[in-house]
């Protein structure tokens, strides 16, 4: 668990600075359900656009557990300390309406559009690039996330995961087997040839 959450900070850590190119911009895409580690993977870009329908949150509280790979970290950055608490101890799935207002999606595109939103944000950043990437670089100094105190973190997961109970498993493994259902159901739907924008994308949990 420890070799697995390094891999997964490690990650999180290039895209948190940049890939090394200060001068480069990050930008998430959140379509149909970005739940535990996806979300977390899609709040370390420096921009997270998402269209309307699509569903974000942490349920590792179901479970008995918490995000173990920077989800505390970044909300707070981006909320609160406080929000980020409530955030994490509800459990509950956001829609990206509700995150946009509380300032968690930078871009909220209808459904379908989410490529052009991109797009969109891509050209307007263009036209501004020199201020906005100054911006950016003022935000990364004043909240910048050590990689060190994502290995702190990671400890404190890998310990509270070895604290879990058998009801805590079997919860688990309810939620993964309902995911798995999910997972055929859009498999299915695209034997079907249904379009693309309406099939859910998966995101583990961590």
């Amino acid at each position: 668990m420890v070799r697995y959450g390094q891999l997964c900070i490690q990650c999180i850590h290039n895209s948190t600075t940049n890939l090394g190119h200060p001068r480069l911009t990050t930008i998430a895409l959140a379509q149909g359900s970005a739940l535990g580690g996806g979300f977390e993977a899609a709040l370390f870009a420096n921009f997270l656009v998402a269209e309307r329908s699509a569903q974000m949150g942490f349920p590792e509280i179901l479970f008995n557990l918490l995000p173990g790979m920077g989800a505390y970290n970044l909300l707070a950055r981006r909320l609160d300390a406080a929000r980020a608490e409530r955030f994490l101890c509800s459990g509950r799935q956001y829609t990206a309406a509700e995150l946009y207002e509380m300032g968690v999606v930078d871009v909220l595109a209808e459904d379908g559009q989410g490529v052009h939103a991109v797009n969109a944000f891509i050209r307007r950043h263009q036209r501004s690039s020199n201020g906005l990437l100054a911006i950016q670089q003022v935000r990364q100094r004043l909240n910048p996330i050590p990689f060190r105190e994502l290995e702190d973190l990671v400890m404190i997961w890998v310990k509270a995961a070895k604290n879990l109970t058998e009801r805590d498993l079997r919860t688990m493994e309810r939620l993964v087997s309902a995911q798995h259902r999910l997972a055929r159901r859009s498999d299915d739907v695209g034997h079907t040839h249904e379009p693309a924008e309406n099939l859910v994308p998966l995101a583990g949990v961590a």
